[in-house]
Order: structure tokens, then sequence, then C-alpha cells
């Protein structure tokens, strides 16, 4: 049965760092590609980043690059969003997701909230 569990949302001041993390089980990362997703109150989901392959190639929405930075532990069968530089506008609900055989799989979300 794939699940992903997002975890490591919290508030944190502008400027601050998070680490997201996207536990994954029923497939193994190194084969499906593994993205994240957010969704700020009253907008519509959009594409954070991705990382694909067994080379782990990298992709991020263009916005973002330079402060974000997607990586993965295949032992841990996890996936990481590491977030620096963090803004207001940066705040929304985290999804990671996999589509595995034609089907999509979502987290439940982790939520990110950056305010002073």
């Amino acid at each position: 049965q794939v699940q992903l569990v997002e975890s490591g949302g919290g508030l944190v001041q502008p400027g601050g760092s998070l680490r997201l993390s996207c536990a994954a089980s029923g497939f193994t990362i190194r084969t499906y590609g593994v993205r994240w997703y957010r969704q700020a109150p009253g907008k519509e989901r959009e594409f954070v980043a991705s990382i694909i392959n067994a080379a782990g190639v990298t992709n991020y929405a263009e916005s973002l690059k330079g402060r974000f930075t997607i990586s993965r532990d295949n032992a841990k069968n996890t996936v990481y969003l590491q977030m620096n530089s963090l803004k207001p506008e940066d705040t929304a609900v985290y999804y990671c997701h996999v589509r595995v055989w034609s089907r999509d799989y979502w987290g439940q979300g982790t939520q990110v909230t950056v305010s002073s």
C-alpha cells in the first residue's frame, strides 16, 4: 500500500529555515519520482520541486530556485525539502506526491507558516 507521510512543518520567522520530510512506504523512491507541492489559502496547489529516477535528477519551480533544495535518502526511503530564506508568501500546506502505476498518491500535508 502506497503511503506518504509529511512532517517538519511549523511556524518560522521570515528569513528562517525549515526542512520537511516525506516518508514513503509501499514503493521505492529511487524508482518513482517524488514531488513536493504547496497550497496557500485561497490559491491553487502549485508545484514546488521534484526528484526523479535513479540518478536523482531534480527540478524546481522557477521562483523557488536557490532557496529550496529537494533531496532524498534511499536507505530511509524518504524525500526532503530544505527551505531557506523563508518569506511570508511561502506560507502554505506542503504536500508530497507520487504517481505509481498511473495512480496519484498524496500525503496529508504539513503546514508551514512564515510570520513574525
